[in-house]
């Protein structure tokens, strides 16, 4: 059985991503393995109303070694115009400084680019 292991939710076979946090699912062994983590582990680093920025930004930070977990409010099963759902990202609290100077540091490269092409 498929299971979520944001949401802990079961999914038939045959459903990879979790259709709410768009996380990949794992077999419901597999989520034995992991260590039973609480919210109070996790800090809140970076929210956006545009999913593929954070997604974006989880990539690079788990490919430097930082674990990351997103948290989106979009609801997926009543869309709605406009971007009014808040996605949110989240680090370990052991790697909130990491974390935050390299989104300090992407942030700062794209409003540079930003003004290097208005010119």
């Amino acid at each position: 059985m498929a299971v979520c292991p944001n949401c802990k939710y079961e999914y038939v076979p045959g459903i990879t991503i979790c259709p709410d946090c768009n996380t990949p699912l794992v077999d419901a062994s597999e989520l034995k393995k992991y260590p039973e983590l609480s919210e109070d582990d996790w800090v809140l680093v970076y929210t956006s109303f545009n999913f593929i920025e954070v997604d974006m930004l989880k990539e690079n930070l788990e490919s430097a070694g930082i674990p990351t977990s997103i948290l989106s409010q979009k609801d997926s099963s009543f869309p709605a115009p406009g971007d009014l759902s808040v996605v949110k990202l989240f680090v370990k609290k052991t790697n909130v400084h990491e974390a935050l100077e390299f989104i300090q540091d992407v942030v700062r490269k794209n409003l540079e680019s930003g003004e290097s092409e208005g010119d």
